[in-house]
């Protein structure tokens, strides 16, 4: 099964920013064979159903400034680092 990642952008109305009508945006990245796919995982996320969000557009990423992007199924997942504001000012 060859599994691509997908960015999938998203928008939705929080009731707590500008009493809901400003819209606000995230970004949720999936592993799927194909955009349809990628939509229907996107659907099934708690986040996306709880905030009543939408699609505003889906991305396939294959390739980071040329490297291609491989996705390898693997049962030992670990997060990949996050590096906060201040430590990132340090770099």
């Amino acid at each position: 099964m060859n599994m691509k990642l997908y960015m999938v952008h998203v928008g939705y109305y929080d009731l707590e920013n500008g009493e809901g009508i400003y819209e606000s945006h995230k970004n949720f990245f999936v592993a799927a064979q194909d955009p349809k796919e990628a939509k229907a995982k996107t659907f099934e996320l708690e986040e996306f159903v709880n905030n009543k969000m939408h699609i505003d557009g889906i991305k396939e990423i294959s390739s980071v400034q040329g490297y291609e992007v491989n996705l390898i199924k693997s049962e030992n997942t670990q997060d990949g680092e996050v590096i906060g504001y201040d430590e990132s000012k340090e770099l």
